[in-house]
């Protein structure tokens, strides 16, 4: 009997022992920077010689790291070996592959401020951001092993007089994992043992600002007796590999994070039926949002601002699920729009190996480039509070920033910025801002600040987000907790650390006999 799931807890960098511990993992990783790191197809390493070369965000001259490029004569050879690897992984039973991900989950904690730090040098992350994300991988191989030993009978159906009926799961084939930079462990690991727990094997294919995270962790797969071919480590130029992998006809199921470009690009393409493919492609898609925080006339305000700073300014803006949008009642708008002035005029900005540091960089330049050009349009549509600086001279850093009185209609509130800036506009009524905060293509998340009970009953009904809140902020989802995913054009909504999410990785199968 394995013990229930609960989620990883965060570590409380209040405590001077664990202030510490992180400090000599930072040390730790900092002998390790500018290693070399190769593809591994079929278990076995192969280096080239172009190379993906991951730098620190914060810190523009540091390498972390140099990864070696696929071809797409590397991601044959690769889809060959998973083909192969696959005949053998589909019929290992469910409580192996499930116990490899704990093996690989108890790896990971004992090597986690390791891990924690790598990610505040490759992905810019403060320390509590970097230990979160971190947490989060662990979750999902505990949460999803569980998953598969639930589903490994399948589910229960009715069988007449006479008849024994079952419902099983089987799984589908080669999975093309596409994983983001934003979340470099969490969703890398969530996407690519998601499909193995399931019997799938796995090309992962990581983020190009992010490969060292990946490679490391693939060497935790193999440390916990993931067998050949069954997870290749393909890393590469998207305009290169990219469609290849996902026209390829040996690709049954592609799952990607990132940009609704890049992910409608992917949906467009998958449908294609290819030659020599005799199956329809899964897809499973999440590609961003435009977050809103309504904040009603009776909310408290302090609950509020809390709500807003964290859903903007966390990450420094760089998440799905950030709060890039307040519609506010008018009776409360200035108020709130003073709290949040003088809240964020106080948060730091600085390389985040500095634990006093509330935000680190962005990515990279350009990120840096996209974000203060949404900053100009901002100035031009609306009224700047407070932020709009940057420098990238040595790190890509931008102040939070705050506008204000901005159209419900206009770029900075409609568009995905992916940065620390947050637009305000205000509202006549609790239900013309519902209205305004529907008015977007996107449908991740949105929060709901209010005190009266008719109110969230009326945002449960007409919010038309995948992930609601009440009374928090809209990010920080919790594997088993908070399954995640969204409407619209945000994705397919496809649930991550949720009851259902590794079904979309297997077929389901009646089987039924005579007695």
């Amino acid at each position: 009997m394995y013990t229930p799931y609960k989620h990883e807890p965060f570590t409380d960098f209040t405590d001077e022992k664990n202030q510490q511990a992180f400090t000599r993992a930072l040390e730790t990783i900092e002998k390790s920077l500018g290693r070399d790191y190769p593809l591994v197809i079929n278990g076995e390493a192969v280096t080239t010689e172009d190379k993906l070369v991951s730098i620190n965000p914060a810190r523009k001259e540091e390498v972390i790291g140099r990864v070696s490029k696929a071809t797409t004569a590397h991601i044959d050879q690769a889809f060959q070996a998973a083909s192969i690897a696959f005949e053998s992984w589909r019929y290992t039973k469910p409580e192996a592959r499930a116990e490899m991900l704990f093996r690989a989950a108890a790896i990971m904690r004992r090597r986690r401020h390791e891990f924690s730090a790598l990610l505040v040098k490759e992905a810019g992350k403060p320390w509590k951001e970097a230990d979160a994300d971190t947490a989060e991988a662990i979750d999902f191989m505990e949460y999803y092993a569980r998953q598969m030993i639930e589903l490994k009978d399948g589910k229960p159906i009715n069988s007449r007089e006479g008849e024994y009926n079952q419902y099983v799961y089987q799984p589908i084939g080669v999975t093309v994992s596409i994983p983001p930079w934003n979340f470099a462990c969490a969703i890398m690991v969530g996407i690519t043992v998601a499909p193995l727990v399931s019997g799938n094997t796995v090309l992962l294919k990581p983020a190009e600002p992010t490969p060292v995270i990946a490679a490391e962790f693939v060497n935790i797969l193999h440390e916990a007796g993931v067998p050949k071919g069954v997870v290749n480590f393909v890393p590469g130029d998207p305009e290169a590999i990219g469609d290849y992998m996902v026209d390829h006809p040996k690709t049954s199921i592609i799952s990607f994070t990132g940009s609704r470009a890049t992910g409608t690009r992917i949906y467009n393409r998958a449908a294609v039926i290819q030659e020599n493919q005799f199956h329809l492609k899964r897809v499973i898609i999440e590609m961003g949002g435009k977050d809103t925080i309504v904040v009603d006339s009776d909310a408290d305000l302090e609950v509020a601002a809390d709500a807003v700073i964290q859903s903007a300014f966390g990450f420094s803006g760089q998440k799905c699920s950030a709060g890039s949008r307040v519609i506010a009642h008018q009776d409360v708008y200035e108020e709130l729009l003073s709290i949040i002035e003088e809240r964020t005029q106080r948060l730091t900005v600085g390389d985040p190996v500095d634990f006093k540091h509330y935000m680190g960089p962005v990515v990279n330049q350009k990120a840096f480039d996209k974000i203060t050009g949404y900053i100009d349009i901002g100035r031009r549509e609306a009224r700047l509070v407070t932020g709009g600086e940057s420098d990238d001279s040595t790190g890509y850093f931008i102040q939070p920033t705050v506008f204000a009185d901005a159209t419900p209609d206009s770029r900075i509130m409609q568009e995905e910025i992916f940065g620390p800036v947050v637009a305000f506009t205000s509202a006549e009524s609790y239900e013309q801002a519902i209205e305004i905060a529907n008015n977007t293509e996107y449908g991740l998340t949105g929060a709901v600040i209010s005190r009266t009970i008719e109110h969230l009953e009326y945002a449960k009904q007409r919010f038309h987000v995948g992930n609601l809140y009440f009374n928090r902020n809209c990010t920080g989802a919790i594997v088993g907790y908070h399954p995640f995913g969204g409407f619209k054009m945000s994705g397919t909504d496809a649930k991550a650390g949720g009851p259902d999410y590794l079904i979309q990785h297997m077929h389901p199968k009646t089987v039924s006999q005579m007695l």
